[in-house]
């Protein structure tokens, strides 16, 4: 008998499966918790439900999420972060994560645990290899620990960004995709092994850092409306960087002799503030293309009508995101952080004018914010306290290009201390401000930019009492100041 190729048989299998299946089957979602009050699991799971979506991508093994997916069936990669790499190097420790975060839960009627994903995107040239040598020995301990329990269907495998492969400055196109030349060594390993597991590739491709990292690519290749010059590769044509970018890894892997590994997309979506690019009809206009083409399987011209398995990034908001690639980091949410959806989103492809279900029994803080008092005698420490409320909340939609960009001084000040105000649950000494801020029952919001009320703990996992810090000073709160600045020196 002829030898099968078990990579190739792989993917035909999920074609055929997923040629079955509702678009909101195949399709999964990423659900970050990095928010000042992030909303109940209970309240978030149950929204899955509501809106179809039957995979979700976690960044760690909480316990109260975990509880919150037993027994829905919706399939769950839970995940290591990076900092807990070296730890896994040790095959004990291996072990015992597997038990207390997979034994514990994967059980009939527990939760769907499919996946865990060993790190994020641990080598990002960034990172200047902090995570290189423990990243792969991580890898095979925790999937030989799961085979070990008796759970060798559940697969480990690495979310990787798309840096990790690339075409040569003299020859840019896919077919002459491989991986970056100081990690192809050890990404031969790990493709190797994930192969050997009939694990899949997973890799985050993202056409909105294409564009926001160069101001010369072409705006219309990171969308699929057809819009944009093509990019012909010999008798391939390429009408959008997405498959532009997946077929270049499908190149690098075969170059190193695995060109039909399965791949699954861990993130790809498009933030809807932060930046010039970063908008709710921009992101529309996004899924509105990619999401009828995984509903009918398009595939790439690589690999043509096939089934994608894909987790789209974000469900939700995240105030404390670090903004350090970016302000539109905190703003991927398909999702504001209250679970109220931001733009029309039809999840089947069917290019409907619809809504996502919204989050249900969400309670909100009292109608009350809190803005810059014009009457205030003393203004000469205005900037420094702007720098306050900017520290530990987030200001980024203040920044250029932005939804809040724009208002006057008195306006980005209202802002700034609103933010922090509802960051501290409203507590009347958080809308102070040296007496440069009242509280007020009247909405400040404007047709551009709408001020928030915070969620209450009932409906979130936050304590209540915890001042979490949003970050360093970034570019919003830089133009914020600017603009106070040259109010405290016309007065």
């Amino acid at each position: 008998m002829a030898a099968v190729n078990l990579g190739a048989w792989l993917c035909a299998l999920l074609a055929a499966v997923a040629a079955v299946l509702p678009a909101a089957d195949a399709l999964g979602m990423n659900w970050g918790t990095q928010a000042t009050h992030p909303l109940s699991p209970r309240i978030v799971v149950q929204m899955l439900k509501d809106n179809g979506i039957k995979k979700v991508k976690l960044f760690d093994a909480d316990q109260g999420t975990l509880n919150a997916l037993a027994g829905t069936d919706i399939e769950v990669m839970v995940a290591i972060p990076n900092n807990l790499l070296d730890i896994m190097n040790d095959k004990d420790n291996a072990r015992d994560w597997v038990r207390h975060n997979v034994s514990r839960y994967h059980f009939d009627g527990g939760v769907n645990i499919k996946y865990v994903a060993v790190g994020n995107e641990p080598f990002l040239a960034s990172y200047n290899g902090t995570f290189d040598k423990v990243t792969f020995p991580a890898l095979q301990n925790i999937q030989n620990a799961l085979n070990d329990a008796g759970f060798s269907e559940i697969k480990a495998t690495v979310p990787l960004n798309a840096d990790v492969y690339n075409s040569p400055a003299n020859n840019q196109v896919p077919s002459a995709g491989r991986f970056r030349t100081d990690v192809a060594p050890l990404m031969t390993q790990m493709v190797q092994f994930l192969a050997n597991n009939s694990a899949p590739f997973t890799v985050n491709i993202y056409p909105y850092l294409s564009l926001y990292l160069s101001e010369d690519f072409p705006v219309d290749f990171a969308f699929f409306d057809g819009l944009a010059k093509s990019l012909v590769d010999g008798e391939r044509t390429y009408t959008n960087v997405f498959d532009a970018n997946f077929d270049t890894l499908v190149s690098a892997l075969a170059a190193v002799g695995h060109g039909d590994l399965p791949i699954v997309i861990g993130e790809v979506g498009w933030p809807t503030d932060g930046d010039k690019h970063a908008t709710n009809d921009l992101a529309k206009r996004f899924y509105d293309g990619l999401l009828p083409r995984l509903a009918a399987n398009t595939g790439t011209p690589l690999r043509p009508s096939q089934y994608m398995e894909v987790y789209l990034f974000g469900l939700l908001d995240e105030d404390v995101k670090s903004v350090a690639p970016g302000a539109f980091e905190r703003h991927w949410g398909v999702l504001r952080f209250d679970g109220q959806p931001k733009f029309p989103m039809d999840l089947t492809g069917n290019r409907q004018n619809t809504m996502l279900v919204p989050a249900k029994g969400v309670q909100y803080l009292p109608r009350t914010w809190c803005v810059y008092n014009p009457n205030a005698e003393d203004k000469s420490k205005l900037v420094e306290n702007v720098n306050y409320a900017c520290t530990f909340a987030d200001c980024t939609a203040l920044g250029l290009g932005s939804t809040c960009y724009g208002m006057d001084a008195n306006g980005n000040a209202s802002y700034a201390f609103n933010m922090y105000f509802q960051v501290q649950n409203q507590k009347d000494e958080a809308c102070d401000f040296q007496a440069l801020a009242v509280p007020t029952q009247t909405d400040p919001s404007t047709a551009a930019c709408s001020f928030p009320i915070q969620i209450a703990a009932a409906s979130s996992t936050s304590s209540g009492h915890r001042r979490a810090r949003a970050g360093p000073l970034g570019a919003a709160a830089l133009l914020v100041l600017l603009a106070l600045v040259q109010l405290l020196m016309s007065q």
